[in-house]
């Protein structure tokens, strides 16, 4: 491991933490620690839900994802990941007029279809989260491992305890303006580290692109995987609290409109970017690796001052998701409570870290409980945002979130003649997410509360 990388790291660490130290307001109350109510511009929320949204796992999935699929699959990806942003500007004004002091989803929950679904939603939103935040922790200790040949785990406990210090000493806000900073240095630095590779030939060690490319999937798969994509992606972010708290934090509604839609086009545009560094390592030739990772493939190809800039970017991409993931998480708990004080926020923000950075620090795979917290948000996703409509009764959600459930399980039974093997296909035992649980539970969630709904007696 080289000084240059390591120094680079060190330097945009404390730059991160000098900017979020500054961001707290003097004498913040709880309210103004959790969501900044209506402080923020479009440009502000913009950048943040970019910088929030991506993180390292962009560096890996869609690269990989447009190497082997194509194309197709990869704009899947893209739009997926920019759909939450888009349901945000619709329904966040809704959601707004309803709560106008509202702090999480689980507030909308509550007021809408009561204590049940408000106990399920916080339990889908905090198994989201907490995978969210380990295997960006994890992906980032990786990262520093494959460039350096060192040990990844200061980068994990460097990156967690700087989020940490800023997070949980100014809030939202600490979050938000660090937010603006990664954003434009993470694309800078996109910028930078495509046109390098990109520009890099493939040298001796690539081989003669055979007649089927990985690339070269069939159309059927990728529009599969792409369908897949868009599905498990947007609504699991949809239970991410931390893009709820910007919900609240935008000034107006049209703030938040054109702040979600700048934060959506973005989004899509890197990760289609950074994906197309997938294909054309693919089409170079280059020795993938096991398992695959077709940007890294073309960064050890490239110049060897490539490795500082690409670092950075690794710990800018970590440490922009960390932090709203932290605030997040702390809001999301805290919210539970009533007369919850400040200093049990800045506590719970310091305790959650705790056991993420254990298995963090282990290195080990969340992919197949991410997956299947993909799969659970699905079953209910459609039914919460339902409650949008007045018609949508508690029953009408109940319901449909039941039938979410089974819907998930049914295609893999159906196929297989059993139950139990339609639940095991369900918890994706090849660490592969597959189309057919996630359209059962789509379909049965939306149908089952669009039904009950209608057949309700309307009141008078």
């Amino acid at each position: 491991m080289t000084w240059m990388p390591m120094a680079a790291v060190g330097a945009a660490l404390l730059v991160f933490l000098w900017v979020g130290l500054r961001a707290r307001t003097a004498d913040a109350s709880l309210d103004e620690y959790l969501t900044a109510r209506e402080t923020q511009s479009a440009t502000t929320l913009g950048l943040s839900f970019l910088a929030s949204g991506l993180g390292a796992w962009i560096l890996f999935v869609p690269p990989e994802i447009a190497a082997f699929v194509g194309p197709v699959a990869l704009a899947g990806y893209a739009i997926g990941a920019a759909l939450p942003f888009l349901v945000l500007a619709w329904c966040g004004p809704a959601i707004r007029r309803l709560l106008p002091g509202g702090r999480s989803l689980t507030d909308y929950a509550l007021e809408r279809f009561g204590a049940p679904v408000r106990g399920w939603v916080l339990a889908l939103s905090l198994l989201y989260m907490l995978c969210f935040l380990t295997a960006e922790l994890t992906a980032l200790g990786g990262i520093v491992a494959l460039l350096t040949g060192g040990d990844g785990r200061w980068a994990v406990l460097a990156v967690a305890a700087v989020t940490l210090l800023y997070t949980a000493w100014g809030g939202l806000r600490a979050s938000l303006a660090t937010d603006r900073w990664q954003a434009w240095l993470l694309l800078a630095l996109l910028a930078v580290v495509a046109g390098v590779v990109a520009q890099t030939p493939a040298g001796p060690a690539a081989t003669p692109v055979p007649t089927a490319a990985p690339a070269s999937a069939p159309l059927s798969v990728g529009l599969s995987v792409a369908l897949t994509l868009i599905i498990a992606v947007t609504a699991a972010n949809l239970f991410h609290q931390g893009y709820w708290q910007r919900v609240w934090a935008a000034r107006n509604d049209a703030a938040l409109h054109r702040g979600a839609w700048l934060g959506a086009v973005a989004t899509a545009a890197a990760i289609a970017g950074v994906g197309a560094l997938g294909m054309l390592a693919a089409r170079q030739g280059l020795p993938l690796g096991t398992p695959p990772v077709p940007f890294f493939a073309l960064v050890q190809h490239a110049p060897g001052w490539v490795v500082a800039p690409v670092l950075v970017l690794a710990v800018a991409l970590v440490a922009s998701s960390v932090d709203t993931l932290q605030n997040g998480l702390a809001a999301l708990l805290v919210t539970q409570r009533r007369n919850a004080s400040l200093a049990a926020a800045r506590w719970t923000t310091v305790l959650l870290m705790v056991p993420v950075i254990a298995v963090a620090w282990q290195g080990l795979s969340v992919l197949r409980l991410f997956l299947i917290a993909d799969l659970l948000c699905a079953t209910a996703v459609v039914p919460l945002l339902l409650g949008l409509r007045p018609r949508t009764s508690r029953a009408a959600a109940l319901a449909g979130m039941a039938a979410g459930l089974l819907g998930a399980v049914l295609p893999g039974a159906w196929a297989s003649g059993s139950l139990t093997q339609g639940v095991i296909a369900a918890t994706f035992p090849a660490n592969v997410p597959t189309l057919a649980p996630f359209v059962g539970a789509l379909a049965a969630s939306s149908v089952v509360t669009l039904v009950v709904s209608a057949l309700a007696p309307r009141r008078g």
